[in-house]
């Protein structure tokens, strides 16, 4: 029997990607290196990543109809091997993200909604495809009343919801938290849907467990070079993963979604949790060597090989 497919709902932008040395101050005009336009947004580079890895994946996402990157979203999503049956275009222009690139791989984002913040509607297709789900994927860069639904339809049906806690910095409907089986911040996020300092790693359990509190199931802690730390469910020991080491960081754009979404992969392949945790480690460190979202998520063949090396 196949597997239960990973099901995406989420966003996808242009990214509009600068290179340049430092951010400019108030009033300063810096030159960037160049401009190039890649595929990315959140809920993409999380099928995309999720796809890449092996898993059959759907993406559930909006194409503005008038916009001419739409062919090169679609055709990148293709690409990784994403199914894009359930996809909508709508009127307008797709969504679009500004990126300036440091040296040294940080980097600052503006966001433009575009398609991913025009009207949704959840097809008779869509919601069926949901309550099939092996687990559903969510962001925060599409309205919060989609995210609430998505996952009240996939909690109703037994299906495992993960939210990836970037986009949108607005509080999360509370309404969403008992249906969430994992909620992944990275620690400034957790700082803000908490309102606690997550300073140090007694600070970012004690945050989690706020959150765990109030009805999530589990919660996993992005925190960069540090690594990850897990908190699997309540009465279970902490999971802390070290990062692994990258040769170089070159472009940081998308490792957080690689990250979520090969754990997630992972756990559907039946690994357990400390396994899935390195496989993602893995991955994300891949990542972060290469430049662009979507372009620079690895392949299985990739994350094994270097597992195999650890």
């Amino acid at each position: 029997m196949s597997p239960k497919p990973l099901v995406v709902v989420g966003s996808v932008n242009a990214d509009l990607v600068l290179p340049i040395e430092r951010l400019p101050k108030p009033g300063e005009t810096l030159a960037a290196a160049s401009i190039e336009t890649v595929p990315g947004g959140k809920g993409a580079n999380q099928a995309a990543a999720a796809a890449r890895a092996g898993y059959p994946t759907f993406f559930v996402g909006q194409f503005g109809r008038d916009d001419p990157n739409a062919g090169l979203l679609r055709g990148a999503l293709l690409g990784c091997g994403v199914d894009l049956a359930h996809a909508a275009e709508v009127e307008g222009p797709c969504g679009t993200a500004l990126i300036l690139l440091q040296a040294g791989g940080e980097n600052s984002i503006i966001i433009v909604g575009g398609a991913n913040q025009a009207a949704w509607r959840l097809s008779d297709g869509v919601k069926a495809l949901i309550a099939g789900a092996g687990a559903v994927l969510l962001q925060r860069e599409i309205p919060e009343p989609v995210n609430v639904e998505v996952a009240k339809l996939a909690a109703a049906a037994g299906v495992p919801v993960i939210l990836d806690a970037g986009g949108v910095e607005g509080p999360i409907d509370p309404s969403i938290l008992p249906c969430l089986t994992l909620l992944s911040p990275n620690e400034t996020e957790l700082a803000r849907l908490t309102g606690l300092p997550t300073d140090s790693e007694a600070q970012v359990q004690a945050a989690a467990e706020q959150l765990m509190a109030a009805g999530v199931r589990s919660v996993l802690v992005k925190l960069g070079a540090d690594g990850s730390l897990l908190l699997p469910g309540p009465g279970q020991p902490p999971l802390r993963q070290a990062a692994i080491k990258a040769e170089q960081v070159v472009d940081t754009t998308g490792a957080g979604d690689c990250f979520t979404a090969t754990y997630a992969v992972a756990v559907l392949e039946g690994k357990a949790p400390a396994e899935a945790l390195r496989f993602a480690s893995a991955a994300a460190s891949i990542c972060v060597q290469r430049k662009g979202a979507m372009p620079s998520l690895p392949a299985r063949a990739e994350v094994d090989q270097l597992l195999a090396k650890q």
